[in-house]
């Protein structure tokens, strides 16, 4: 009987202490569908604050390319929808670039908690450095790529061609050219990743420098379209970027040395 009686309480302790493991996963499961909610929530809100300035951001944007269309064309749209949709989809990528410090402040509060002190004081100004980098990548695209891109491209149309560019086909470039800048703006944070994980260190980065210029051109003609303009003015601030991430790295074992001294 004794040993009858024993096998349902030792069966009710390890029920307990597979519930015990499980409640943790479950309070993280919920709190990161909640975060996500918030993410959602905070993209839908700004969405819906500047769907009304739509027309005027689509405008915004397209003018790099308006500013220098030969006199008497036009942007057209050969889409039934297009009118409506480039517009929205513009609107939408500009909700999440406005939401993106709101949206890795989230991701940053979900992970911190397993960081170490020393971790958290890195991890703050890279997110941070990540963010601007990122929207500097987009103005530099913007400002200073579009209008030697389109003004090369305008000119090259042979003659007896009208420039006239669909306004949904163009709208997927310029996304394709934002994303491929605020991508290679992050070079100088991935540098510095991989120096601070162990993976490299400053005299290996340096040794591979041809390398590197090498993939940077390469990754330029992947991710821009396929004209020798575009992937150079990707490739160069690239090659930069990264130089200025092997300084920083460089800099930053001298500033820890000096921390453990005082």
């Amino acid at each position: 009987m004794s040993q009858h009686n024993s096998s349902p309480e030792t069966g009710s302790e390890e029920e307990i202490q597979s519930q015990q493991g499980h409640a943790p996963l479950v309070e993280h499961l919920v709190e990161l569908r909640d975060r996500i909610i918030k993410m959602l929530l905070a993209i839908l809100v700004i969405f819906l604050g500047l769907f009304f300035f739509a027309n005027d951001i689509y405008l915004f944007v397209s003018e790099p390319l308006r500013l220098l269309m030969p006199e008497g064309t036009q942007m057209i749209a050969t889409e039934v929808a297009s009118p409506f949709l480039a517009p929205f989809k513009l609107t939408l990528f500009a909700a999440v670039v406005v939401a993106m410090p709101f949206i890795l402040f989230q991701i940053w509060g979900f992970i911190a908690p397993g960081l170490y002190e020393h971790e958290k004081k890195l991890a703050f100004p890279i997110v941070a450095s990540s963010i601007l980098l990122f929207y500097a990548g987009m103005a530099f695209a913007y400002y200073a790529v579009f209008p030697l891109l389109f003004a090369f491209f305008t000119t090259a149309a042979p003659e007896g061609v009208a420039v006239m560019t669909d306004i949904n086909a163009y709208l997927n470039f310029v996304l394709k050219l934002f994303f491929a800048f605020g991508l290679a703006f992050e070079i100088p944070v991935a540098t510095v990743l991989l120096v601070l994980a162990g993976v490299t260190d400053v005299k290996k980065l340096a040794a591979k420098r041809m390398y590197v210029i090498l993939g940077c051109f390469v990754v330029g003609m992947l991710l821009t379209p396929p004209d020798i303009f575009s992937q150079t003015l990707l490739a160069l601030p690239m090659w930069l970027l990264f130089e200025v991430g092997i300084l920083i790295s460089y800099l930053l074992p001298k500033r820890k040395q000096e921390a453990e001294e005082e």
